[in-house]
């Protein structure tokens, strides 16, 4: 049996953007280890809290990239606030749609009415990512939840990795709503909250899953509520300096510098390390203070300094040993 830290786990589930592709570019590898997990027998999930496209939509993107999706292995917020709504409201109820064409048609799918107009009457308000939201629509939004509304987000992250940086997500549109009615949505849908992990393992009858993702305050902290391990990939949102000072509730179980982190022995992607040393780095503690010293691969001194700052010392107070150590403090901000 192969000692790869995949090999533990009956499921792998991905987040996609930030781990799978950034917003139409697949990342170097995605493909790669999607197809490798398929030929060794491990199922595969995809679960995204991005709103704007349908299951199908999704598998058929993922498939153009090279990377292998069926549309039943796909699971999405929009897809997941439908059901939701069809089990809160009767059939043919009014539902106020801010998002994309693919959260209407999921709540007209669900037996629901989408409608544009607070003067509709709407039961609720369903809020997902959609690259043409604008003040029109968030202000009739406004207006029908004032009116008494259920306000339903199908997720609240304040960002969209893309190759050009972080886009604001729909979490920054939410915020344009509380904002104006100083108030939260009633319910959030997709991660943090443990359902799309939860309903994954239940689909496919998986005993032991493991969860995929960029974001430690999404992915992660969705993981760990959902009791699962999880694996937080370096390339997307999250990065080295928001590893270091993670809470508790949003510490993954392995860390990884992409999904070739899969085929790594277990050990060399937990975190944090065990010990002082790791391929090639040593870290000494001195009370609040901790010193990085050596040189070798970014992560391994990633996994070595999480052991120091989960345990009290402040990101602020690690300091270089080395030369290589200093640079890399400097490319982590740190």
């Amino acid at each position: 049996m192969s000692d790869h830290l995949a090999a533990g786990y009956d499921l792998v589930i991905f987040d996609l953007d930030g781990v799978v592709f950034l917003i139409d570019k697949p990342i170097p590898g995605a493909a790669e280890a999607v197809d490798r997990l398929r030929s060794g027998g491990t199922p595969i999930a995809y679960a995204t809290n991005n709103a704007s496209r349908r299951a199908a939509d999704v598998a058929t993107l993922l498939t153009g990239m090279g990377v292998s999706a069926a549309p039943a292995e796909v699971l999405t917020s929009a897809g997941a606030a439908a059901a939701l709504l069809a089990e809160r409201f009767p059939a043919g109820a009014p539902v106020l749609v801010v998002g994309a064409e693919a959260l209407r048609a999921e709540v007209r799918d669900a037996g629901l009415t989408p409608v544009g107009s607070a003067e509709d009457e709407p039961v609720a308000v369903v809020q997902g990512y959609g690259p043409e939201v604008g003040w029109k629509i968030l202000s009739e939004a406004a207006l029908a939840v004032r009116a008494g509304a259920t306000w339903f987000a199908t997720n609240t992250d304040r960002t969209l990795p893309s190759p050009r940086g972080p886009l604001p997500g729909n979490g920054s549109l939410v915020a344009v709503l509380r904002t104006a009615l100083d108030r939260e949505p009633d319910v959030v849908v997709g991660k943090p909250q443990p359902g799309l992990f939860t309903t994954a393992a239940t689909l496919s009858r998986a005993d032991r899953p493991l969860a995929v993702g960029d974001r430690l305050d999404t992915d992660i902290q969705g993981a760990v509520g959902a009791g699962m391990d999880s694996l937080l990939v370096l390339t997307g949102v999250s990065g080295p300096a928001d590893l270091l000072a993670a809470p508790p509730e949003r510490r993954p179980a392995f860390v990884a510098a992409d999904l070739s982190g899969l085929f790594r022995p277990a050990d060399e992607a937990r975190v944090p390390a065990t010990g002082s040393e790791a391929g090639g780095w040593r870290v000494s503690r001195d009370g609040d203070r901790a010193v990085l010293d050596g040189s070798g691969d970014p992560v391994d001194a990633l996994r070595l300094l999480c052991g120091v700052t989960w345990d009290g010392v402040p990101v602020a107070a690690v300091e270089a040993g080395s030369p290589a150590a200093g640079e890399l403090l400097r490319d982590w901000g740190v």
